[in-house]
């Protein structure tokens, strides 16, 4: 009879994933990977059969994780630029907190291993993100460009501000603040 599945173990292993592509990268050993989560090879396989099917999930958990912390407590009855500076900064905020998160669902989203359903699925988890975004830029000079290309805009913004906050902390909430107004000047 198999051994019941423990979500410890694949908390664990997620976690672990992290840490080891953050600093190795993608090419890293599935056993290097188990054994930093304390479990044997074999084990991880338990509970991903590939360790593709670890990489997509960590992908989309990674995803879902910081969709969520940037809608998490939103000010829906705020005006549209308040909302979506706040997604803005608890987006920016999982991002200079988490760097081992953010380096590796950078490495993760450029993989050959991440599915077009897991590209798809993560999309999703940004629903509320890209609704947001759609309604900052109905009435700007960005509203008849494809929202992807707005997205991905936002995203090479982002990802700029979050280099410049971890190599300043001092000014971190400056940066973040010059980048969200240059965002909206650019959408809004």
């Amino acid at each position: 009879m198999a051994r019941p599945r423990s979500d410890d173990k694949r908390s664990a292993i997620i976690a672990a994933a992290i840490r080891v592509i953050a600093s190795e990268g993608l090419g890293a050993a599935t056993a290097t990977i188990a054994k930093e989560a304390g479990v044997s090879n074999g084990s991880l396989f338990t509970y991903f059969e590939t360790k593709a099917d670890l990489m997509n999930q960590l992908y989309l958990d990674l995803k879902a994780e910081m969709a969520a912390t940037a809608l998490e407590g939103l000010p829906t009855k705020s005006s549209i630029r308040k909302q979506m500076q706040y997604a803005w900064s608890h987006w920016l905020r999982w991002a200079t907190s988490s760097p081992e998160k953010r380096r590796t669902l950078a490495q993760l989203a450029v993989s050959d291993d991440i599915t077009p359903a897991s590209h798809q699925a993560a999309s999703n988890a940004f629903a509320g993100i890209r609704e947001l975004l759609e309604r900052s830029r109905e009435n700007g000079p960005m509203r008849a460009a494809p929202l992807a290309f707005v997205a991905s805009l936002m995203n090479a913004l982002a990802e700029a501000a979050t280099d410049f906050m971890i190599r300043d902390p001092a000014n971190a909430e400056e940066h973040s603040k010059a980048a969200f107004n240059a965002l909206w000047r650019m959408i809004a």
